[in-house]
This record gives C-alpha cells, sequence and structure tokens, in this order.
C-alpha cells in the first residue's frame, strides 16, 4: 500500500500539478495539508474522478486539511479535542476501510514562531491535545498513522 502526505500550499491554485502527481504515483491514501479553502471549494469531482473517496476539514484563506483514500473512509473526526475556541482546520482523522483497516490522520501543526509569542503557546497547547488524543488512540490498539506537517 503506497501511502503519502503533502502540504500542498492551496489545493485550488495547484490543482493541476496536484492531480498530474496523483496520476503518475497513485497513492493508495493521501494525507493533504494547507489546502487554505472551505469545505465547498474542494475539488471532490477532480479527485472522486480518479477513484479517491475524501474527507476535508477546510478553512477559508488559511490551513485546512484532507485525506484522500481508494478504499471508503469511516468514523471521521474534524478538530481536537480541547480547546473548543479553536476554529483552525489543523486535523483530521478517519479509518480507510481496506482489507486491513486503520486510522488515519492528517496534521497541520501550527508553526509558533517566534519563541515567546502568543503563536508558540497555541502550538504548545495544540502539541498536547495532539498527544492526548494520540494517547486515547494507543489505547485503542488498532494500526493508526499519524500523518501530515509537523511544522
Amino acid at each position: 500500500m503506497k501511502i503519502s502526505t503533502w502540504n500542498v500550499n492551496s489545493v485550488n491554485a495547484r490543482l493541476e500539478v496536484i492531480l498530474h502527481w496523483f496520476r503518475e504515483e497513485r497513492p493508495d491514501v493521501c494525507a493533504l495539508q494547507e489546502l487554505k479553502c472551505i469545505d465547498e471549494k474542494f475539488p471532490y469531482e477532480a479527485f472522486e474522478a480518479l477513484g479517491y473517496n475524501i474527507a476535508v476539514h477546510g478553512q477559508k484563506t488559511y490551513n485546512g486539511v484532507a485525506i484522500l483514500s481508494k478504499y471508503p473512509l469511516s468514523d471521521v473526526t474534524k478538530g481536537l479535542k480541547g480547546e473548543d475556541e479553536d476554529e483552525q482546520a489543523r486535523y483530521l482523522e478517519a479509518v480507510v476501510e481496506a482489507p486491513h483497516p486503520f486510522r488515519v490522520t492528517s496534521i497541520y501543526l501550527p508553526n509558533g514562531n517566534p519563541i515567546g509569542t502568543e503563536k508558540y503557546a497555541y502550538k504548545l497547547r495544540w502539541i498536547e491535545r495532539l498527544i492526548a488524543r494520540a494517547t486515547e488512540l494507543l489505547s485503542l490498539e488498532e494500526r493508526t498513522l499519524l500523518s501530515g506537517d509537523y511544522n
């Protein structure tokens, strides 16, 4: 099985390059980061035409993550628990219903530069929330892949 992750830095602005890569590489599962579009503006049809099932957690102008899979996706979760006011689309999780199912994430970890700023504090809080979720996933004792752009 071929699994990839890619920070595309705007899925719509680079769609032709991205589709070319998908046609050439044909990943079974691909986690995308930095979509820079809301769910409704994601180019679903272009990827569905290539045989992909899609889960998207988008955000206008910034961030946004997706999971594309040749297999059906289930148990889709958008966002991390723990910070209700967090509106940044940086975490998506789904079960890939392959012959040997597994859970996969698309993570776009905050950059957090420079140290000592609120951005840095947000990054540290976000990492704590990710660790909490990873701990939960480990307790499930199922196949899990934490993929994405960890900045």
